[in-house]
């Protein structure tokens, strides 16, 4: 072999080298991203169930996924089916019917570091009866609902965890029912600013007004009037 030849070859040889470890490289750094992302997933899992076992967290970390929305984005529209459970990390959303008249009624506010989404549509795969939009720029994540299904036929723990926070969710608009159908608005007004102060700084005047079930007028007064 001549000493060209020689040189040629080991410069083949060495480049396949640095190209093996500079691959090898790119697949760590990929597998480090990953173990990363998948850790800053769970942590936000574990704020809702702080006792819920590694395998079941790695699972729900693998099937959420990044999105973004921007501001009055309709993330689900009345008749369609809801496919996807959200996890807010940023921003504001809403929930609201539109009457045959064409009135909004807001039915619930979501923002960091709550889920959202129609959930009923969403656990029925049944049409929308209601609009499901953002209100601020938001950032989520969201699993569709095969996998999301798929993960709690295999946990039947997390499965039970998401009857019970059913529950609770149930329990809360049987409690709003209460308050629209028997609370002054002022009364109202106190109860929301008692349980949720943070939504004034956070949503739009005019949505809480309609939330409440008083026009913007009379929101306006009772805020000027009440000593937040």
């Amino acid at each position: 072999m001549t000493p060209v030849k020689f040189k040629l070859l080991f410069l083949d040889k060495s480049n396949k080298v640095q190209l093996h470890f500079q691959e090898r490289s790119k697949l760590e750094k990929i597998k480090y991203l990953r173990r990363h992302v998948d850790h800053q997933r769970t942590r936000l899992f574990t704020a809702h169930w702080p006792n819920l076992p590694g395998e079941i967290l790695h699972d729900l970390a693998g099937i959420f996924h990044e999105y973004s929305a921007k501001r009055k984005t309709v993330l689900t529209a009345e008749g369609e089916v809801e496919k996807y459970l959200y996890l807010v990390l940023e921003g504001v959303q809403r929930a609201y019917a539109i009457s045959t008249d064409g009135r909004e009624a807001t039915l619930v506010f979501t923002y960091a570091p709550s889920f959202s989404g129609v959930a009923d549509s969403f656990l029925l795969q049944r049409p929308s009866r209601y609009w499901f939009e953002t209100l601020t720029p938001s950032k989520f994540l969201r699993a569709n609902f095969q996998d999301f299904d798929a993960v709690l036929l295999k946990h039947p723990l997390l499965e039970r965890l998401i009857r019970l926070a059913l529950s609770e969710t149930l329990e809360g608009v049987l409690v709003r029912q209460i308050e629209l159908q028997s609370y002054t608005a002022e009364q109202r007004f106190r109860t929301l600013l008692a349980r949720s102060p943070h939504l004034l700084q956070l949503v739009p005047h005019k949505y809480i007004a309609n939330y409440l079930g008083m026009d913007a007028t009379n929101f306006s007064k009772l805020l000027g009037q009440i000593r937040i």
